[in-house]
């Protein structure tokens, strides 16, 4: 009588394996790629300032296109990390004279920048904190040390002189080199495609990176409304 209650055991952890994995077959398996292409909807605001990397053979905008194109996404318009978004105090004018007066702060260059620490595929919804959109994202996160703290205070002390008026930053600042976006709601970015397009471009990970430039741009709108105002190099 035992041997038949182990037996019938058996075949009921069996059925109810099976009807595991029936339901598990049922569900929708998430799409890495949207059938039709997909523009980002969500309404960003005000001027904002971007760092942008020096690239090794063009790996970090190989990045951006091929994972457009994986996931039938809206392309980034420029690799870059965000230094400052959003500011509305400033008048377009006013806001490239500053930024023509940051290669005067930093004679030797801004900072250079480790090899990524991670690779990220998330979402953001604004209202959290830290997060001033919502949408999804995948990024290359880098590290911030002492002196990329300091340089980005000259930079918010530029930008917003009266300090009254100067917007709490985030410390320590975590800066990032998104390689894709899409709306949260319907997205298809996935962390595996993220990786496979990392590793097919190994210098991704592999090198420390200088900043190139910093640019201005009106991020009002939409980001296929986004618009480069000026930019400034540091060779």
């Amino acid at each position: 009588s035992d041997w038949s209650s182990d037996v019938s055991s058996d075949e009921e952890s069996v059925g109810q394996a099976e009807d595991v994995d029936m339901a598990l077959s049922t569900l929708p398996i998430k799409p890495t790629c949207h059938k039709f292409p997909q523009s980002l909807k969500w309404k960003f605001s005000g001027l904002t300032l971007w760092f942008e990397l020096e690239e090794f053979n063009n790996d970090l905008s190989k990045a951006i296109h091929s994972l457009a194109v994986t996931h039938n996404v809206e392309k980034i318009p420029q690799s870059h990390m965000t230094a400052i978004y959003g500011m509305n105090h400033l008048s377009k004018h006013d806001a490239i004279a500053k930024l023509r007066q940051i290669p005067s702060l930093f004679p030797r260059g801004w900072p250079k920048f480790g090899k990524p620490v991670g690779v990220v595929q998330d979402l953001a919804v604004a209202g959290r904190p830290g997060q001033v959109c919502s949408i999804a994202w995948a990024e290359l996160t880098l590290a911030s040390n002492s002196h990329h703290e300091e340089a980005l205070d000259k930079i918010y002390a530029l930008f917003y002189p009266e300090e009254d008026m100067r917007p709490e930053r985030t410390r320590p600042w975590k800066p990032h080199n998104s390689v894709a976006y899409d709306n949260p709601e319907t997205s298809a970015l996935s962390l595996e495609e993220v990786i496979k397009c990392v590793a097919r471009f190994p210098t991704l990970l592999a090198k420390e990176r200088r900043v190139q430039a910093i640019s201005l741009w009106d991020t009002n709108g939409t980001m296929g409304e986004w618009q480069c105002l000026d930019r400034v190099r540091f060779w």
